[in-house]
C-alpha cells in the first residue's frame, strides 16, 4: 500500500495525469462493500493534502458504515464525454483502489464528521492513444511499478 506521495514519487507522470482527471470536477464516485458483500456506489468529494488523499464522511452515512466494516474501496474520477463528433477528444478517466484508514479530524465542518486517508493498492488511467483507435490502459501497483498496454 502507498500514500499519494509515494505513488507520485514512484510514477510522477502517471500520478500527475491521474490527479488531473480527479481534479476536473468536484464530485467523484466511491465504491464500498455493503454488509452483505454487495457493492455500493456513492458520490464523494476528496482532498489532496500533505502527500495524502483524504475522504470526508458525514456521521451516520452508509458509506461510513461500509468502511468501518471493511476498509476496501475503489474511487473513480469524474467522467467527461468527448466533444461532439470527436471521439479522439475523450480525456480519459482514472481509478484508484485501496484501503481507507481513519485519521484524526479536529476541524470537521460537520459535527461528528470523520476523515480517512487512502492507502493506494492500484492506480489506473484509461485514455485513447493519439490516433484515437486504441484504448490505452496505464496502471501502477506498489512494489510492481507502472505498466502500459493498448487494446482495440
Amino acid at each position: 500500500m502507498a500514500s499519494w506521495a509515494e505513488f507520485a514519487s514512484a510514477a510522477p507522470a502517471l500520478a500527475s495525469r491521474v490527479r488531473q482527471r480527479f481534479d476536473v470536477r468536484k464530485h467523484k464516485t466511491l465504491a464500498t462493500l455493503r454488509k452483505d458483500g454487495s457493492p455500493r456506489i456513492s458520490g464523494i468529494e476528496v482532498e489532496f493534502a500533505d502527500g495524502e488523499l483524504f475522504l470526508g464522511m458525514m456521521p451516520g452515512s452508509l458509506k461510513l458504515y461500509d468502511l468501518e466494516r471493511d476498509p476496501r474501496l475503489a474511487l473513480h474520477s469524474p467522467t467527461e464525454d468527448p466533444p461532439p463528433g470527436n471521439s479522439r477528444g475523450w480525456p480519459g478517466e482514472a481509478k484508484l483502489a485501496g484501503y481507507a484508514l481513519e485519521v484524526r479530524f479536529d476541524d470537521s465542518p460537520v459535527a461528528g464528521g470523520r476523515r480517512f486517508r487512502i492507502d493506494i493498492t492500484e492506480a489506473v488511467l484509461t485514455h485513447l492513444n493519439n490516433a484515437g483507435d486504441q484504448l490505452v490502459i496505464e496502471s501502477w501497483h506498489p512494489g510492481k511499478g507502472a505498466r502500459k498496454f493498448e487494446r482495440s
